[in-house]
């Protein structure tokens, strides 16, 4: 663990913020919208800018701790112990090129962030279902939002990645300068460093129709039924999930979903409000819903599509990819997670692939999970008194599916109890150990792709 003069050192060294990780100050800064992730690392460096990230590495390297990294902590799913725990949350810079359709961000911006920027040039980001998940370790997961089966994962339209390496160094990596680099950190998130900024493309969306139908009672298992045969005619312009949810009996929940199980149908379309509402015609046929928000609407109010909580919580999340949507499946589902079954789980949601997400991308990558028709995630909610429950109903959801599960995962929705190992195909995570090994010999920064494997990942 880091000396007491050696955090000093460090402190005089940074812009930023470095604390004692048993600190309440620590404990504050190392917080994460997942409070049922709870870290425990020996320094927090509350970095300010890409030098303070480098700084906070090389510390990490002379004292020989691991380094691990975060900036909003929606995607934590394992506590971070003993570790230089480096907050990337104030790195905060955003650039938008109009013209050139790019858009250049610190390690710390939120997607809320990008949106505001880009809308009004008749722009949007490959963004996902909440605006305020941050933007780099959402897109160097891979990162599938409301666009992506036109255009494809975040990471694929990544242009440039700045980068702090094991040995200390801020790089600028792209196809041009660093391939193999380039090509493992989009899909391999942090284990080949610390992302302090990233350029990445925007596109144009003149016109965007979306919103939820919610559907009560008997309706929940017959729009299931409808969903999984009308989603897969859909065009690429169209993304749409599915989300048996069970909400709380609360003011701030609609009355007509208050403690019961409902179904929401999330639909967003990049085209005129006739052209969507022709395409979703079939699903309003299918039931009546209990509330209707779908209408024409601004990109910038993509959030009311998913309608995902604000505010930090605890969770258990899991995730997987399915293959088909042969027969069987809904009903395998319904057994497990539909209106008969008293389970507490938060909300399992089927999300529509295919399209630009089963196409490589331009520049290649490392993102895993291109063989999914559907995604699978399951999210329990993980308070004191389900700490010990909330790992074993997800499970069992997954469980119940696996009859049509593919060999590979999305690993933004791996989370609580998966093996990072088994998001790729054999082929690619033997490029990753290559890479890795390169560049990270110490695994400085862990992710299961330590050095020890290479040599039989390499075979």
């Amino acid at each position: 663990m880091g000396t007491s003069s050696a955090r000093e050192r460090l402190a005089r060294q940074v812009t930023g913020r470095v604390y004692d990780g048993a600190t309440a100050d620590a404990v504050a800064e190392a917080a994460g919208f997942n409070t049922a992730v709870t870290h425990r690392p020996a320094v927090v460096v509350a970095a300010s800018t890409a030098q303070d990230v480098a700084a906070a590495v090389a510390f990490a390297n002379d004292e020989g701790l691991r380094v691990a990294v975060q900036a909003t902590g929606h995607g934590a799913v394992a506590p971070s112990v003993g570790s230089v725990l480096v907050s990337t949350q104030y790195l905060q810079g955003l650039t938008i090129d109009p013209a050139a359709r790019r858009a250049r961000v610190g390690a710390g911006v939120r997607w809320r962030s990008v949106i505001d920027a880009a809308v009004p040039h008749g722009l949007a980001p490959l963004s996902g279902s909440s605006s305020g998940v941050g933007v780099v370790g959402y897109t160097l997961g891979g990162g599938m939002g409301h666009l992506a089966r036109r255009h494809g994962f975040a990471a694929d339209h990544v242009r440039a990645v700045e980068l702090v390496t094991a040995d200390g160094q801020i790089r600028t990596v792209t196809a041009e300068t660093d391939p193999e680099l380039f090509w493992a950190v989009r899909g391999g998130q942090s284990r080949f460093g610390i992302a302090t900024a990233l350029e990445f493309d925007l596109f144009p969306v003149p016109e965007f129709f979306g919103g939820a139908l919610i559907f009560t009672g008997p309706a929940v298992a017959d729009v299931l039924h409808a969903w999984s045969t009308w989603a897969p005619t859909m065009p690429e312009e169209v993304t749409t999930s599915v989300a048996l949810l069970r909400l709380p009996p609360i003011d701030d929940v609609p009355p007509p979903l208050r403690g019961v199980v409902s179904l929401a149908l999330r639909f967003g379309f990049t085209g005129s409000a006739d052209r969507g509402e022709a395409l979703l015609a079939p699903m309003r046929r299918a039931a009546t819903p209990a509330l209707d928000s779908v209408g024409p609407m601004s990109f910038a109010a993509v959030d009311g599509i998913h309608m995902d909580p604000p505010e930090p919580l605890p969770a258990v999340a899991r995730g997987g990819l399915l293959g088909s949507m042969a027969p069987g499946l809904i009903d395998s589902l319904l057994a497990v997670a539909g209106t008969g079954v008293d389970v507490p789980l938060a909300a399992v949601e089927l999300r529509l692939m295919g399209g630009a997400l089963g196409r490589p991308a331009a520049i290649p990558n490392a993102v895993a999970g291109r063989d999914g028709a559907y995604s699978l995630s399951v999210i329990a909610p993980a308070p004191p008194p389900l700490t010990a429950v909330a790992p074993v109903v997800t499970a069992q959801v997954v469980d119940a599916l696996k009859p049509w599960a593919t060999s590979s995962s999305l690993v933004n929705f791996a989370g609580h109890g998966s093996e990072p190992e088994s998001a790729w195909t054999p082929d690619a995570l033997a490029r990753l150990r290559r890479v890795k090994a390169t560049v990270d010999p110490r695994n400085l920064f862990g992710g299961g792709l330590a050095a020890d494997a290479v040599s039989a990942g390499a075979r």
